[in-house]
């Protein structure tokens, strides 16, 4: 996969590969959400991919959804990016900051706040708190006026980014954050203009993604999606028109990139591809799923129309995954119980391919 040549991704970044390192979450930032050497290191072991797309960076403290994550919405925090940034580029690698606003998928243990949503309805399941898993709480719905602001907090965390020294964001619109449960037809019962109509469920993924393209340009901007996915409890009624209408309201901003899950049929992937003009990444596994994207279903997409495949957990064991697909090479095990929080064992102690 590899071998098929460089990749135009866009006037202002080429890409020497087709293979993407898709954003994970790793929980291993300091005190006040820095981002830390080991990170760094981390990262830059990695630079070989054609693009990285970091953990999910919470581009507010409301915003943020895990303990442990890292932010840029504070000058320390953007300050603490560059040694991040500056280890890849010296690797030759580039990288793109995942925007995570976790809206309803959060604890007051972890923020102080009470977590936000389109609608006072919690997620399923049990979400991280500093002092282990408890039930999703009862967030507090936004109010019409507030909207605006959420949406323009991924703006102002992207100038952050290019800031840090970035090459451009990716707005978390998928895994039933923010964004997807304002697509949402279950966690989004509002009746004003962000609730009820497709034409009105999608305006808050499109005013969120149109002001980060006015603050950091289209080029440098991108967004993923896991269309029907279920995560956290979010349903969609109706995803195929959803995401076809989200994506012909998005055409015009001339992004770099859509990034999608495969969460739902091929049928309903296909039907995106033809709606969107631009540069498609796909990642062909369901997230958390029992099979991890490998050479088979990166190939088949490729041949189905993507452009790019992202790869998740294969990339924690195989800091040197694209020689390891370019050559076919044995893809190394990772060990589950390392993939968050702790240290750097599990982090930055899984070697190259070491040939004899």
């Amino acid at each position: 996969m590899p071998n098929k040549g460089s990749c135009g991704f866009s006037d202002a970044l080429s890409l020497p590969n087709r293979i993407v390192m898709a954003p994970m979450t790793r929980v291993r930032a300091a005190e006040a959400g820095l981002a830390t050497p080991s990170m760094a290191t981390y990262y830059a072991q990695r630079a070989s991919a054609g693009l990285i797309v970091t953990e999910g960076v919470q581009p507010s403290l409301i915003g943020q959804s895990n303990p442990g994550t890292p932010g840029l919405h504070t000058d320390a925090q953007a300050e603490s990016w560059r040694q991040v940034t500056d280890a890849v580029h010296a690797n030759g690698g580039r990288l793109f900051a995942q925007l995570m606003h976790g809206g309803r998928v959060s604890h007051p243990t972890t923020t102080g706040h009470q977590p936000v949503g389109p609608s006072a309805v919690p997620a399923t399941g049990d979400v991280f708190t500093p002092t282990g898993p408890q039930p999703a709480p009862l967030p507090r719905a936004l109010s019409t006026a507030e909207v605006p602001e959420h949406a323009s907090s991924y703006a102002d965390a992207a100038r952050r980014a290019i800031e840090a020294g970035f090459d451009g964001v990716e707005l978390h619109g998928a895994n039933g954050y923010l964004i997807s449960q304002f697509l949402s037809s279950n966690a989004n019962l509002r009746t004003d203009v962000y609730g009820g109509s497709i034409a009105n469920r999608i305006r808050f993924a499109v005013e969120a993604t149109a002001a980060t393209v006015d603050a950091v340009g289209g080029a440098r901007t991108g967004i993923r999606f896991s269309p029907g996915g279920g995560i956290w409890g979010v349903e969609e009624n109706d995803t195929p028109e959803l995401y076809e209408a989200l994506l012909t309201e998005l055409v015009p901003l001339d992004l770099a990139y859509v990034h999608v899950e495969a969460t739902t049929h091929d049928d309903v992937l296909l039907g995106l591809r033809k709606a969107w003009p631009g540069t498609l990444i796909v990642n062909p596994a369901f997230p958390m799923g029992p099979r991890q994207t490998d050479r088979e279903a990166a190939d088949r997409w490729l041949e189905l129309g993507a452009d790019l495949i992202s790869f998740g957990r294969a990339f924690i064991a195989n800091p040197d995954l694209v020689e390891r697909l370019r050559l076919g090479l044995p893809i190394a095990a990772h060990e589950e119980s390392t993939w968050y929080g702790g240290g750097d064992a599990g982090y930055l102690t899984y070697p190259s391919y070491q040939h004899t």
